[in-house]
């Protein structure tokens, strides 16, 4: 694989709509979910999780194995030893973890440190990786489906829904729920989320290369997810964990994760073959998109920022308490067109740092790790 495939034209649009979509909805959410007397028109978003925000969270995972697969590759070609890859592997699994547990005390406040959110998850996912880099695709699809068969289960074992009682993850501080939450009950626990970048790193180069190999097998993950929505409430529960919704991401239902994988495993395929195959297609959109996708990192930490800590601030000054204003401090049209302006100004950011070549969150992890 040569230099130019490790920044796929096809990926980077992914990427970019994934952390578009994460952008709208975190602030939808965080700002207007459960805004005026009604209770919010974005409550509904903790049962069903209406689409295509829904396919954010598994996009972005999904394709960081993709990424880390051609990553690894890349160094290869650069003459890096196994053993060297490893070691930088390792560097930027930790990274990430901790920086999502930082990330979790400045941005959620010190009580939500072990909520196990997206970056400890790839962080985590990075250092499977380090394992699992070592074994054929077969074995590491093997425990791809193992992880999602078993997650069911391992809901109903340890009761999760008595840790969403209060409609988000709420945990005490000892260790047997740090640890539980980590594995099944936290907002992206290892039981079944790592199934989605182990995905990735197993067969999404494959996917970003065959069309029919990737149309054949996103149909087949969509057609199953739509069989186990239509039989849901006959299911056993070892399939169902007990949940009521067949679509839910909190917690992730079997069908949800077959049927998001599938859906991005088509557009995976789709967008390769509109873009990889044509370099010049869509050039002045895609100029404006690849600057979204390359510093998916630094706009995630960003967005948060920047619309959290002024929740705050307000709850403070206006409610005596932090949260105060939390899923309440404007209607949703608000909220959306705040996310628009922040994603137009991101892109306009970005663009600049890579012209002046300025440090980001990417660059810093590149230097530290690599």
């Amino acid at each position: 694989m040569t230099r130019q495939a490790g920044r796929q034209r096809s990926i980077d649009l992914l990427r970019a709509i994934a952390i578009v979509l994460m952008v709208v909805v975190h602030f939808a959410e965080n700002l207007s979910g459960w805004y005026g007397p009604a209770g919010g028109p974005l409550t509904g978003l903790r049962e069903a999780w209406w689409l295509p925000t829904g396919f954010a969270a598994p996009t972005f995972t999904f394709l960081s194995g993709l990424s880390y697969r051609i990553w690894e590759d890349l160094q290869r070609q650069r003459g890096w030893d196994e053993r060297a890859i490893t070691k930088a592997t390792i560097r930027r699994g930790l990274f990430l973890v901790g920086l999502g547990f930082a990330f979790n005390v400045l941005v959620w406040l010190p009580e939500d440190v072990f909520n196990w959110d997206i970056l400890t998850l790839i962080g985590v996912g990075l250092l499977a990786f380090a394992v699992a880099r070592g074994l054929p695709d077969t074995a590491i699809l093997a425990a791809t489906a193992a992880i999602v068969a078993v997650a069911p289960t391992l809901r109903l074992i340890v009761d999760y829904t008595t840790y969403w009682s209060s409609g988000f993850y709420d945990y005490d501080f000892t260790l047997a729920d740090v640890t539980i939450g980590w594995l099944v009950t936290g907002y992206f626990p290892i039981f079944p989320w790592l199934a989605l970048p182990l995905a990735g790193y197993a067969v999404g180069r494959r996917a970003a290369a065959s069309t029919r190999a990737a149309l054949l097998a996103g149909g087949v993950l969509v057609t199953t997810s739509a069989a186990l929505i239509r039989t849901w409430p006959h299911l056993p529960a070892a399939i169902t964990g007990d949940t009521a919704q067949a679509w839910a991401m909190f917690p992730a239902t079997t069908a949800y994760v077959l049927g998001t994988l599938g859906g991005v495993v088509l557009a995976l395929a789709m967008a390769h073959r509109l873009l990889d195959s044509r370099p010049d297609r869509w050039r002045w959109f895609m100029d404006w998109v690849t600057p979204l996708s390359r510093h998916a990192l630094s706009i995630y930490l960003l967005h948060h920022v920047v619309h959290v800590w002024p929740l705050w601030a307000a709850g403070l000054v206006w409610q005596g308490d932090a949260t105060g204003l939390w899923q309440r401090a404007m209607p949703v049209a608000a909220a959306v067109a705040l996310a628009a302006g922040f994603l137009m100004a991101a892109a306009l950011l970005f663009r600049w740092l890579d012209r002046l070549g300025l440090p980001t969150a990417e660059s810093t992890m590149r230097w530290l790790c690599d």
